[in-house]
């Protein structure tokens, strides 16, 4: 009886779960990858290099070469979103980027990130980005500018969810409309769906830090 009510009172969600288990997926893929790191790579070497290399140049030519300060950042989230949107597509197993307190954890880290770093740059001067052209205009401004901020993690958050979800949703229905004719099409559109969703949420979170750096006009 103790047992039960320890574990009745300890209960861990699945999406906190299935989040520990992408984190511990990936750090044994980054030891596997680097533990003999060789001239001549192994293909699980080599398929990680191309990986790295590949977010590496989508960070540069987004943020500039200033922006290869964020690539842990921005290359630890791209990689988290993308494996827990495919963990989906496997039996027994839940996305936990279906979750919406998964996916505003990640929002809320880059929406911190992002005034840090207008605040880091600019100092003081960063309250100009929400003033506006002209002064007449400042106080209309700057309530839009608090909304626009403001609307950007709820944004990202819902986004993913929804995306993710429901696709999750519309397989799981045709399963069972039709399990004996499984639509292979509506699984790749689940997969091309995951990367895009990745991208999306990874260019954001790049459009908003770089912007926050930027000098006010």
């Amino acid at each position: 009886m103790h047992s039960l009510s320890f574990l009745e009172n300890h209960y861990i969600p699945a999406h906190i779960m299935y989040t520990w288990f992408v984190m511990v997926l990936l750090a044994l893929c980054s030891f596997l990858a680097t533990r003999k790191l060789d001239i001549y790579p192994t293909r699980f070497q080599n398929v990680m290099e191309v990986v790295v290399s590949g977010l590496d140049s989508l960070i540069t030519d987004t943020m500039g070469h200033d922006g290869r300060k964020f690539f842990p950042l921005i290359a630890t989230i791209g990689l988290f979103i993308l494996t827990s949107n495919l963990l989906g597509l496997v039996p027994g197993f839940e996305s936990p980027t279906a979750n919406l307190n998964t996916n505003l954890s990640m929002a809320l880290v880059v929406f911190c990130m992002t005034h840090v770093m207008g605040v880091k740059v600019h100092g003081y001067k960063y309250v100009k980005q929400f003033m506006g052209p002209v002064w007449w205009l400042t106080p209309l401004m700057v309530l839009i500018e608090l909304v626009s901020h403001l609307v950007r993690p709820v944004s990202l958050t819902v986004r993913l969810f929804g995306n993710i979800e429901g696709g999750h949703i519309v397989v799981a229905v045709l399963f069972l409309l039709a399990p004996f004719l499984v639509p292979i099409p509506i699984l790749f559109l689940k997969i091309f769906i995951s990367v895009i969703q990745t991208l999306v949420f990874m260019l954001l979170s790049m459009m908003y830090i770089a912007g926050a750096m930027e000098e006010a006009h």
